[in-house]
This record gives structure tokens, C-alpha cells and sequence, in this order.
């Protein structure tokens, strides 16, 4: 299957690893040019080395940036920009709020959140959207978790930022539909990331019990008996990204293997 994706740039934020380098991969497989956005260089070069094994150095490209930030958000954008032209497709996966127990949250907790999940991501967007409006076109997916759904008690703080996420993504998608825009949300449930472990150490905290017992209780729950691999959500943002999507808009896609069978 074609999904017109080959030449385009696909800027990802936390492309270094995790969800974001398993979209990186997803999308230099397609023909498309990456732009790889993280806090950290080093994490930024093992993440091109890996990729680099596979794919031509020449349609991969890094940005080491702070999106917490909005002027360096700004500057990843025109660094992305000058590199391989204008971003075609936006993927966020930037950010990620401490999992604490609710017992332990203070006000600072659901402050930090917001700056780590929240403002990381609409400070990227924000410029990217605009720059696409007045070209008329353009895609942005949101990698945003499923708290934002289904409260955690051992995810207030992040849950709250990703509930403020899907608001934006479904009300950046009516704002700019006129004018060419797709946005969306995909919201992973549990996923063998390195940002699983912590979870599971705030929920094992919880429960007085150790962590491989947390994660052996909460593959318990998910009906497909597994939590996702980062590709699978990949493909769910390949999809959305792409022209088979191109009626697609407004949405926030659950991806928890039917863990909260709800209808939104």
C-alpha cells in the first residue's frame, strides 16, 4: 500500500527513543525524511547510529532542543526547516510527566506536568501548524497516553496535561481544517517503553507491592494478554499521517488493547 509518503518531512519530537525513534524507523521506511527532535545529544546520536544502520545518513537529520522552551522549540522547527524544507507531517511524542502515587503529589507535581507533556507539545505545534496553514497542507499526530481518558492514581499530574492535549488536538483540527490541516491523537495505553518502568515503580509503591508483581497485575487487565511493542504504535501514526487518513480528523484514538472498553 502507497501512503504518499516518500520525500515528505516528518518532524518527531522524542525521536530519540521509545515510541518516536519506533516512528522514525516507521517513516524512513516509507521513503520520508526524518527530523529527529530530544532534549539530550546523546540520545540523539544513538538514535541516528541505529537508524543510520538501515537508512541513508542523508534523509535523517537531529535537533538537540529543550521544548519546554518556546524560542528553542522555534529553533528545532527552523533548524528542521533549513535542513530538508518545510515539515509536511508533525509527530509529538515529546514529554513525559512523572508518575507519582497521589499520596505523594504536590502543587509543584501538577505543575511540572503541564511543562513536560503540555507545553512541549504545543510549543512545537504551534509554529509548525501556522507555517503549514499558509502552505495549505499538512498532518500532526499527537502520541498522547491514555490517562487522559481514564484517570490513574499514580498519574494525576499526567493525565491532566494529556486531557488538555486532546482538547487541543480536536480543537486545532476544527480550527485549521479549513486550510488543509489534519490533527489527531493516538492514545497508547501501556507500551514496552523505558518510561514503562517508572509507572510500574509508582504503582507497585502503591500497592506495597515490587514492581514485577505491578506488571504482572496490569498485563492481567488488558484483554489482548500483552502490552504494545513501540511499533504498533507507529503504524497507527503511520496511518494517520498519511493520504489513507485524509478524511481522518479531530480524533483520539485509544490503543490499549481494550484495557478501558470505552465509547468516546
Amino acid at each position: 500500500m502507497d501512503l504518499h509518503l516518500r520525500d515528505k518531512h516528518v518532524l518527531i519530537t522524542g525521536g530519540s527513543k521509545g515510541i518516536g525513534l519506533a516512528c522514525a524507523q516507521a517513516f524512513l521506511e516509507e521513503g520520508a525524511k526524518v527530523t529527529l527532535v530530544s532534549r539530550e545529544a546523546a540520545n540523539l546520536d544513538a538514535a541516528r547510529q541505529t537508524l543510520q544502520a538501515t537508512f541513508s545518513a542523508d534523509r535523517i537529520h537531529t535537533v538537540a532542543a529543550n521544548l519546554r522552551d518556546a524560542a528553542a522549540a522555534l529553533r528545532a522547527l527552523d533548524s528542521a526547516e533549513t535542513a530538508f524544507g518545510p515539515v509536511h507531517v508533525l509527530v509529538n511524542s515529546a514529554g513525559a510527566a512523572k508518575r507519582t502515587p497521589a499520596p505523594e503529589l504536590t502543587p509543584e507535581a501538577f505543575a511540572d506536568a503541564m511543562q513536560a507533556k503540555y507545553f512541549t507539545y504545543v510549543h512545537m505545534i504551534t509554529p509548525t501548524i501556522q507555517r503549514m496553514a499558509a502552505r495549505g497542507a499538512g498532518a500532526v499526530v499527537n502520541v498522547v497516553g491514555n490517562g487522559g481518558k481514564v484517570a490513574s492514581p499514580i498519574h494525576l499530574p499526567g493525565g491532566a496535561a494529556n486531557a488538555a492535549l486532546m482538547l487541543v488536538s480536536a480543537g486545532l483540527a476544527a480550527a485549521y481544517g479549513a486550510q488543509g490541516i489534519r490533527v489527531n491523537a493516538i492514545n497508547p495505553g501501556l507500551t514496552l517503553t523505558d518510561r514503562l518502568q517508572e509507572g510500574m515503580a509508582a504503582d507497585a509503591r502503591l500497592k506495597g507491592i515490587d514492581t514485577e508483581e505491578a506488571m504482572a497485575q496490569a498485563v492481567a487487565k488488558i484483554p489482548l494478554g500483552r502490552m504494545a511493542e513501540p511499533e504498533e504504535i507507529a503504524h497507527a501514526v503511520l496511518f494517520l499521517a498519511s493520504s489513507k487518513a485524509s478524511y481522518v480528523t479531530g480524533i483520539c484514538m485509544s490503543m490499549d488493547g481494550a484495557m478501558s472498553p470505552i465509547v468516546v
